[in-house]
């Protein structure tokens, strides 16, 4: 397995664990029945820390996107070298950081974190480019 598609597992473990990390403080807020129900009247009922975790999962999602992407490019173009293993697992170590970045509110480090994943992602997509 290349180190970008190791990373890319690894990638997957981290967003299990941010849904996890979510789902567990919003049943925290709400209750098992609310989290199991419809959840159409909870807006009220959710904490800070729950708002925050719900956006990161958000973020992640969204950014995981890309990395695929990323990697895809990589893989398919045969790119693959020391610089893309080392930007792909510095896009890892990015939102592996960027989770709990979020969730306790460091600021300015939540954005630098996010730019350095974004970052990798750029590199290895150049990379695949040129």
């Amino acid at each position: 397995m290349t180190p970008e598609l190791a990373a890319l597992a690894a990638t997957a473990v981290i967003h299990l664990a941010a849904v996890l990390w979510s789902q567990r403080a919003l049943e925290a807020d709400v209750g098992r029945d609310g989290n199991t129900g419809p959840r159409d009247d909870i807006a009220d009922r959710l904490s800070p820390l729950t708002l925050r975790l719900r956006r990161a999962l958000a973020n992640h999602v969204e950014n995981t996107g890309l990395f695929v992407i990323a990697v895809v490019l990589v893989q398919f173009t045969g790119s693959n070298g020391w610089l893309t293993g080392l930007a792909a697992w510095i896009f890892v170590a990015a939102r592996a950081l960027y989770l709990p970045a979020y969730a306790f509110g460091w600021v300015p480090w939540r954005s630098v974190i996010f730019m350095a994943g974004l970052l990798a992602c750029f590199a290895m997509i150049l990379a695949s480019i040129f």
